[in-house]
């Protein structure tokens, strides 16, 4: 593959001033859209609510867009809109409800802070693969009376 380097050389071996006028003007005016900072897509993420949910419904019913674009322009991820879509999540207030039992669960956690047992554990003690191999016995191999070895 070549590069446009390349390329507009080759336009001047041929002598196409034409064509490399209009590559001239073409990257002219990529240069002007870049200059311009583009915003990011999105800035924070939106927690979840039962009317956000409701939005992602809406937009996915009277819209033709998909779950990527809904997902950019209510300010979630992907995986969040295709839970509201396909699994009906987030959609109650219900304090008993899956996802705030999780959520729930996840905030004791991080408020518990490191789990106390992993500093208790005691370190595993690593046994060498010869010794593995050593510590189990060899099968026992006896002739059948067909003449055919069996392993016990």
């Amino acid at each position: 593959m070549a590069t446009l380097r390349e390329f507009e050389d080759a336009l001047r071996e041929q002598g196409m001033s034409m064509a490399l006028a209009i590559l001239a003007s073409l990257k002219e005016r990529d240069r002007a859209r870049r200059s311009a900072v583009a915003p990011a897509r999105r800035l924070t993420g939106q927690k979840m609510t039962p009317e956000l949910a409701r939005r992602i419904l809406e937009l996915h019913g009277t819209t033709g867009m998909t779950q990527q674009e809904i997902a950019f322009k209510v300010g979630v991820n992907q995986g969040r809109v295709n839970e509201v879509i396909k699994r009906g999540k987030w959609l109650s207030d219900d304090p008993n409800s899956e996802e705030a039992k999780a959520r729930d669960k996840a905030k004791a956690r991080i408020a518990a802070g490191p789990k106390s047992t992993a500093a208790a554990r005691k370190p595993r003690v690593r046994v060498p693969v010869a010794e593995k191999a050593k510590a189990r016995p060899a099968p026992a191999i006896t002739a059948a009376p067909s003449g055919q070895l069996t392993f016990l």
